[in-house]
């Protein structure tokens, strides 16, 4: 088995992060088209303005097929990056990529000068929890809300990138 985290950028990967995001939320949490519509949202601001040295976005390979992403865009501010989009397929979870992939943004939003990330995610996400947990994110807020059907409880974590250290996850320059 070989893993790869590569730059997104070839042929068909936006269109890869929109149809996998809908196809394994809907199957796995019966979140259906807002869903969609908002990655899809997300994924087409991001091909059109993004700022290479402050942004990027990544695909995790398994033996040559795709099988995870993970975005690291502008926050609210200039000193705060915002993880977005991380997805592991089923058939490639178990094998670390998650952890691998956010660490590959953490190390890169650390290298282009951010303070703080920031990341949005929501209560049945539980193994992404455990990885943004395991690296020092800490819950900042809350709320509950009925986006793609039934009520969920949106969550807001927050890391200060200054206080990782040489060797901590996230540290180092990819």
């Amino acid at each position: 088995m070989t893993k790869l985290i590569r730059k997104l950028g070839q042929p068909g990967d936006l269109g890869w992060v929109v149809q996998s995001h809908a196809e394994v939320y809907a199957a796995e949490y019966g979140w259906g088209p807002s869903y969609e519509t908002l990655i899809a949202e997300i994924v087409s601001a991001y091909a059109s303005d993004h700022d290479d040295e402050r942004e990027a976005a990544w695909i995790a390979e398994v033996d040559g097929e795709r099988a995870g992403s993970i975005f690291c865009v502008r926050g609210p501010d200039e000193t705060t990056a915002q993880l977005r989009l991380l997805l592991v397929t089923p058939a490639a979870r178990g094998l670390r990529l998650g952890g691998e992939l956010v660490d590959t943004c953490l190390a890169f939003a650390r290298s282009a000068g951010y303070k703080r990330m920031v990341l949005w995610t929501n209560d049945p996400l539980v193994a992404a929890r455990h990885v943004y947990l395991a690296r020092g994110f800490r819950l900042t807020g809350s709320e509950v809300h009925e986006m793609w059907g039934d009520n969920l409880v949106g969550q807001t974590y927050e890391l200060d990138l200054q206080d990782l250290q040489a060797g901590a996850p996230g540290a180092a320059v990819l």
